[in-house]
């Protein structure tokens, strides 16, 4: 499996367990992938994680007390120039940005021009989110970003790779 691949687990309805989130981590660490808790600062230093993801919703900043490992990373994710301030002083270090290109859910997109308007003279990485399918992916080139994600498009070109993986969470 190539090693720039992370997981990242998020489920805003239900709290994860210890013991599920222990057995990913460790199937992950196996297989060398980066793994991170969405929305759980505390669960994913107690538990050893490679970081903690940040929903564009979270805008608490009181967090950072905690005393974390040299490697933990805070990522996050962010829809708009204030957002993106928030994330910083969250710490994050990389920042999902979306959508980059038009998708069902949303009015509005921000296109080439905007993302990189965006990010431009930040220092911090940006990840490509939103819209990604098999007509625009060559137009992530164009982009300033570190890398992109696209849940859609994988679950569509990319599933067969992450197929034991998902076959190993349904035992759980």
């Amino acid at each position: 499996m190539p090693k720039n691949i992370a997981l990242i687990y998020r489920n805003y309805e239900k709290k994860p367990s210890k013991s599920l989130i222990v057995k990913i981590r460790n199937y992950c660490k196996k297989r060398k992938i980066k793994f991170f808790l969405s929305n759980d600062y505390k669960m994913a230093i107690n538990l050893h994680l490679d970081g903690v993801y940040l929903p564009s919703f979270n805008k608490e900043i009181t967090f950072n007390s905690f005393s974390k490992s040299k490697n933990f990373l805070i990522l996050g994710s962010a829809h708009s120039i204030n957002e993106i301030s928030i994330k910083q002083k969250q710490g994050c270090k990389l920042i999902f940005l979306a959508p980059i290109f038009k998708v069902n859910k949303k009015k509005h997109f921000l296109g080439i021009n905007k993302f990189n308007q965006l990010v431009t003279n930040k220092k911090i990485l940006f990840v490509a989110l939103g819209g990604i399918n098999d007509l625009n992916i060559k137009k992530i080139n164009l982009l300033k970003c570190y890398g992109f994600a696209g849940i859609s498009w994988i679950k569509k070109n990319g599933l067969r790779k992450l197929r034991p993986f998902l076959n190993c969470l349904n035992n759980y």
